[in-house]
């Protein structure tokens, strides 16, 4: 076993999760492949759970990033003003939110996934003096108190030590067979459901950590159709599905939806630098100033990367080839699904962001598992790990993109082979 390997195992704390599934130690990544020590590569169809959308090391956004630190560009700044987050701000408008008639303020409040999700909650509440938010089963949406409070996932909400409150939890789509929605709706009706009107419905249109379940567009917009007749604000959590993971820059815009609030992480920065925004109705902008804060929300390395990034989606054979590729991913499994019935599986996800749920204990982890051996680093999602789960860089060319979904079926094939699965 590598020494290195040796001393997080001695010295770091037993919550480390990853490393214990990809047991080897990283020394290089470029675009959509890493290499460890030993020199073995890997093809990434991890991305940083997310967070690399664009691949490692970019070459672009490397050049101005390497350029603006030996310039003594401003680091670290919290709110003050800094032409780096002028320019991320002025291109985000300009490139993003005006093409699609989105009319947002930014802001700025910390600078990872729970941070937005935590500024939505406390801005729902504010605005509508109202203290519920309703979530749906199978969200995840941070781990830190208040986004808990809207996470399904029983482990992770005991990992809080105490009552997680002033959230009410409804059905996600397809989570039974009658349409969930009409069951919400009696509850806002019915005086007597114990279900007050909450400030905000905080919903993911394809759950990540839940499962890879994607929402039908038809249910997001009748959740939109709901919240406005309620008063309710609707918040959307792109930090894993936005940035063109699903196809689009943020996933609702194939639903025609305009949420209140937008969460947005991840993939923001384009290069795995920590950056993070809530995007809010102007009409909801009602903070007194610090009134919510952070003291790393002014990372100017990240506004760098983050415009720099901006640069694919002014070219619209980008997310053109987003569309290509996502048919190739979801052929591919539809066929792996129909191949190997012994994984009694089914395709699940939009986009970039799919995966195959297999009712086969532990058969995800097995495949997965297999896939790390084999030279490709894929994870597992759902409550019981139950769905393996792909998340390419969406600029991997297509024989690359080929080469791991062959790995993948091999990696199935020998699986449902195996005598300590069956």
């Amino acid at each position: 076993m590598s020494k290195h390997i040796d001393i997080i195992n001695k010295y770091e704390s037993v919550v480390r999760s990853y490393v214990r599934n990809f047991p080897t130690v990283f020394t290089k990544a470029k675009k959509h492949k890493m290499w460890d020590e030993s020199g073995k590569e890997y093809l990434d169809f991890f991305s940083g759970a997310g967070a690399l959308n664009y691949g490692h090391n970019d070459d672009k956004m490397k050049q101005k990033l390497v350029d603006y630190i030996m310039e003594d560009g401003i680091t670290h700044s919290l709110d003050m003003a800094s032409i780096a987050k002028a320019d991320f701000i002025e291109k985000f408008q300009e490139v993003i939110l005006k093409p699609r008639e989105l009319d947002y303020k930014m802001m700025f409040p910390g600078p990872t996934g729970t941070n937005t999700v935590e500024s939505a909650l406390k801005l729902a509440r504010k605005v509508t003096g109202r203290t519920d938010i309703i979530s749906f089963t199978g969200g995840f949406h941070g781990m830190t108190i208040g986004s808990l409070s809207v996470t399904g996932n029983s482990m992770k909400r005991q990992g809080a030590g105490i009552p997680l409150q002033n959230t009410v939890t409804m059905a996600y789509d397809n989570y039974v067979d009658h349409d969930t929605l009409v069951y919400l709706e009696r509850f806002l009706e019915d005086n007597g459901s114990g279900v007050a009107i909450p400030a905000a419905m905080i919903v993911e249109t394809v759950q990540g950590e839940g499962g890879i379940n994607a929402a039908r567009f038809e249910w997001l917009k009748k959740i939109e159709e709901i919240c406005r007749r309620w008063g309710i604000l609707l918040i959307i959590d792109d930090v894993q599905a936005g940035v063109g993971r699903t196809g689009t820059f943020f996933s609702f815009e194939a639903a025609g939806i305009k949420p209140d609030i937008v969460c947005l992480s991840k993939s923001l920065s384009g290069y795995g630098v920590p950056l993070a925004v809530t995007l809010i109705k102007p009409e909801l902008d009602i903070w007194k100033p610090g009134e919510h804060n952070g003291t790393f929300r002014g990372n100017n390395h990240a506004f760098v990367t983050a415009t720099a990034a901006l640069d694919y989606w002014e070219d619209e054979s980008f997310e053109q080839s987003i569309h290509e590729k996502s048919e190739i991913i979801y052929a591919s499994l539809q066929k792996i699904v129909s191949d190997y019935p012994e994984l009694k599986g089914e395709v699940r996800g939009r986009g970039f962001m799919v995966g195959i749920a297999s009712e086969v204990e532990g058969l995800a982890s097995k495949v997965a598992e297999k896939c790390f051996a084999k030279g490709l680093i894929m994870e597992t999602a759902g409550p019981n790990d139950e769905v393996f789960k792909l998340f390419p860089p969406l600029t991997i060319p297509k024989e690359d993109l080929e080469k791991g979904l062959a790995i993948i079926e091999e990696s199935v094939r020998d699986s449902v082979k195996d005598p300590v699965t069956n």
